[in-house]
């Protein structure tokens, strides 16, 4: 089933349904999207029942979501919003059955266009001339939008750099002077809009537009023109100041956190692909502008990957050296790694047991051995 059957089958049933919002947008700017928005008149028990042989999903706010092949189209009442909470999350609203008062409380005109079942367009705030114009304009009073919800000023700038698109005088003004309620949003929503940015190939231009309108203190991040583009979400957060904490995942922070110490080191070589693999290495690469096909072949060349790789046992270690187990095993370990991999040892255990019986005073010496 595709979405025009879907509106089909809720007419069908009595009611009405459109698809509204980013589809219609980005259909007429030639953009490809699986995220489909519906609006319906017909209520949350209305929709379950009429797509009784769909596994459906539905949320406190009016919505349910069918998943369909690469389609994932959410369906959701007409509504009014009536009242916002601490954190600007909708609290309360209000179901109609009148489509002009769920465009009304939209966010831009360019989101607020209908698509009907033949596939007609319905603009009832001028949203095709302002895709036109390549313009993001706010819907309604600036000031009602953006105190219903802060969160409206990170998506301005959002959509602004994703779709290249200028944002309106009246509301980048509106913007600036208001830009002390981005404090009030939860870091989850500011890194979610941020990170949309940052992911996308105009995203210099995003972060100019932000330091421009002056949220970057209020978002917690910083950066200098040195900044470098890449696709890699991790490689982007690495080239930011961040000033506030920000709710990474553990793999995130961790990623985050190598390539920065790869920067600092400023060069991708044996030690950094055996240490770090060759994900970071490629992302820390591209940033300081070390070729791809360079750092995959330095890769792949790479005598051992692991300590586990080198051809000698911490027992043979221990019988060689005449110690006990402890710290001087891994720094034995740490000698023989950069050996092998700067080619100055071979890998196999004869040479290793040989240079290991004829350095024993090494560590000794340097007092390894505690």
């Amino acid at each position: 089933m595709n979405v025009i059957n879907i509106l089909e089958r809720i007419e069908e049933n009595g009611f009405e349904a459109y698809i509204v919002g980013g589809y219609v947008r980005d259909s007429l700017l030639g953009i490809e999207t699986g995220d489909i928005d519906v609006c319906t008149n017909a209520r949350v028990k209305d929709l379950m029942e009429i797509f009784n042989d769909y596994k459906l999903s539905s949320n406190e706010y009016g919505a349910v979501k069918i998943v369909t092949n690469d389609l994932r189209i959410d369906i959701t009442t007409y509504r009014r919003d009536l009242k916002y909470n601490g954190d600007r999350k909708k609290v309360e609203l209000e179901y109609v059955d009148n489509l002009i008062d769920d465009i009304n409380r939209r966010d831009f005109t360019m989101n607020t266009l209908c698509m009907n079942k033949d596939r007609n367009i319905i603009d009832i705030l001028g949203g095709q001339e302002d895709i036109k114009n390549r313009v993001i304009r706010c819907v309604g009073k600036i000031n009602d939008r953006i105190n219903e919800d802060p969160l409206r000023m990170l998506r301005a700038v959002r959509f602004a750099t994703i779709l290249d698109f200028k944002i309106e005088d009246r509301l980048y003004k509106e913007l600036k002077k208001n830009k002390e309620l981005i404090s009030q949003l939860s870091r989850e929503r500011i890194k979610e809009e941020l990170t949309k940015i940052l992911i996308n190939k105009n995203a210099i231009m995003g972060l100019t537009m932000l330091r421009d309108l002056e949220f970057l203190p209020y978002i917690g991040i910083d950066y200098d023109e040195s900044l470098v583009y890449v696709s890699d979400i991790c490689g982007m957060y690495s080239q930011l100041e961040l000033i506030l904490d920000f709710p990474f995942s553990k793999e995130e922070r961790e990623n985050i956190k190598i390539v920065k110490n790869i920067l600092n080191y400023g060069i991708i070589d044996e030690k950094v692909l055996f240490t770090h693999g060759l994900y970071v290495s490629l992302v820390a690469g591209s940033i300081l502008g070390i070729d791809k096909e360079y750092i995959t072949k330095l890769d792949k060349k790479l005598p051992i990957r692991s300590r586990k790789d080198i051809e000698v046992s911490s027992n043979e270690i221990c019988e060689i050296l005449g110690v006990k187990p402890g710290r001087v095993i891994q720094f034995v370990y740490e000698d023989l790694i950069d050996l092998i991999l700067g080619n100055s040892l071979k890998n196999d255990n004869i040479s290793i047991r040989e240079y290991l019986f004829n350095n024993r005073e090494k560590w000794l010496n340097e007092g390894a051995v505690v």
